[in-house]
């Protein structure tokens, strides 16, 4: 042994090092090390709206329904900022449609709150849900004033009576917020409730006064004339 070189030693332990590498990476065990630098880089893609770069790390193994800390997946991410290519790349590749993050929040509700009406449209053709408990993608849209995703949210199935968690209707919501025009597409309706009430006992033309949009709580009350029905009671709560 005193005959071999400390080159030519050290060249083999190096050697050995490098075949024992390959044969750990081989066998999956350093995917965890190779997906660290992949999982920031899927977030950032599907943030930015890089659907190349996600297409192929997803293609490398990424979980389309990877997360980042605030429990978002990528497809959230991609819709909450109106990347639809984005958006459309996971769907084809099997991301979770209706997974909703802590807050409650879907991919396509945040399209929908966002006002990115190509991206929620893109949700909806998906197969998006459109109606369960909670907040959902209709109240987020009259809320907001979308009157535009109204109908293709209606014509998924949504139910245009469903309350929010506070009780409130789509159109307690349109009429409290002032958004005239989602109020007038959801008068259009004959199964739209008129006389519902939300948790402060309040009917969706009171709140409206409540917040100086005579003109909506003129549209609702001629709308309940027009029906034939009587305003309800209130009901208020005193603690």
């Amino acid at each position: 042994m005193q005959n071999v070189r400390p080159e030519t030693s050290v060249t083999g332990r190096a050697l050995r090092r490098l075949i024992a590498t390959a044969a750990f990476a081989a066998c999956g065990f350093g995917s965890h090390a190779v997906f660290a630098g992949s999982h920031d880089d899927a977030l950032s893609a599907a943030s930015m709206g890089d659907e190349k770069e996600l297409v192929s790390l997803i293609q490398h193994g990424l979980d389309p329904d990877t997360v980042d800390a605030q429990g978002n997946t990528l497809l959230i991410l991609a819709a909450r900022e109106g990347h639809t290519a984005a958006v459309e790349a996971l769907v084809s590749r099997r991301a979770r449609l209706d997974y909703r993050n802590p807050a409650g929040d879907s991919a396509l509700m945040l399209a929908v709150l966002r006002g990115h009406e190509d991206t929620a449209r893109a949700l909806i053709k998906a197969g998006a849900a459109v109606a369960h408990d909670g907040w959902a993608p209709l109240h987020y849209a009259a809320f907001e004033g979308r009157d535009s995703l109204i109908e293709p949210i209606l014509a998924a199935g949504a139910e245009v009576n469903v309350p929010a968690p506070n009780k409130a209707t789509a159109l307690m919501l349109a009429a409290r917020n002032g958004h005239i025009e989602v109020v007038r597409r959801l008068l259009a309706l004959p199964q739209t409730d008129l006389n519902a009430l939300n948790d402060a006992g309040l009917s969706a033309d009171a709140w409206a006064l409540q917040n100086n949009n005579t003109d909506i709580a003129e549209l609702i009350q001629a709308e309940r004339k027009r029906r034939g029905l009587r305003p309800p009671a209130m009901t208020i709560t005193i603690e």
